[in-house]
């Protein structure tokens, strides 16, 4: 086993910072003896010093490290080239998992800034992507459904679009994130159109056309109306957009006109 030693040795050996994923108190105690580490979790609950909030907790581990080492460089809690031991509990409640990467290293995803610095607020954004992947994986009936759900800048995006039917939520002041309203929202998931959610998480509206000029949008070949239309609305406005894709039936976000995110509901 000393060969397995050493290899953990050359893993830990001469980094510059560490990220604790969700540690225990008496875990982070013990790292803070030995200096100050990030810790990245979906709350503060060791009062640590430098922490980057986590709003979903990514099954994959890449794109769990990719967000905590993207909010760590944007907080100014490590710099580029930099590098670092990322210390994770994956298959159970203990530390089971430790990586080292180099910050800067990977393509700058903006799965971070889809989460901080949108207009919309990181909850409203979860939510959205929670009834998203849900709806997912149950699908209508047992069959797959598409569904657009465009966030943040609301005034914006309903003066880029127009209605398709009447709209259910004019009058109403429903937020997603309620469990009965997230009900609702899968229902009309059914009917055409992409639901307009403001920064605050209110639901606008439903069956929106969306209408803004979709020149210089790139998205990849085998992607449909919704997925232009999302890139679209999001390089017009400050908008971003969450796709469930009726014909692969992966969950993709959009910021800037561009794919940031994509999750896949049946691993999530």
């Amino acid at each position: 086993m000393s060969e397995l030693g050493d290899l953990l040795d050359d893993i830990v050996s001469d980094v510059d910072g560490t990220l604790l994923f969700s540690p225990s108190g008496s875990l982070y105690e013990r790292f803070v003896e030995g200096g100050t580490p990030v810790v990245v979790a979906t709350e503060n609950a060791v009062d640590a010093g430098q922490y980057v909030e986590l709003p979903l907790e990514f099954d994959e581990v890449r794109e769990r490290v990719r967000f905590g080492v993207e909010g760590a460089l944007e907080n100014g809690f490590v710099e580029e080239g930099e590098q670092l031991v990322c210390v994770l509990a994956l298959f159970s409640e203990d530390i089971d998992t430790v990586t080292r990467v180099r910050a800067g290293d990977f393509e700058q995803s903006g799965v971070y800034d889809l989460f901080v610095n949108s207009r919309a607020e990181p909850s409203v954004i979860r939510n959205v992507l929670e009834v998203a992947i849900e709806l997912g994986k149950k699908g209508q009936k047992g069959k797959r459904v598409g569904a657009l759900f465009v966030v943040g800048d609301a005034g914006k995006v309903m003066n880029k679009s127009r209605p398709l039917s009447y709209n259910p939520f004019e009058k109403s002041h429903v937020h997603v994130g309620d469990p009965i309203v997230d009900v609702m929202l899968k229902e009309f998931s059914r009917l055409d159109g992409a639901f307009v959610i403001s920064d605050s998480g209110k639901i606008v509206s439903a069956y929106r056309y969306l209408e803004p000029a979709a020149e210089g949008v790139d998205i990849p070949k085998g992607l449909g109306a919704r997925h232009m239309a999302a890139g679209a609305i999001t390089m017009d406005t400050n908008a971003v957009a969450v796709v469930l894709s009726e014909s692969d039936g992966l969950v993709r976000a959009f910021s800037g006109g561009e794919i940031i995110l994509e999750l896949d509901p049946e691993a999530y």
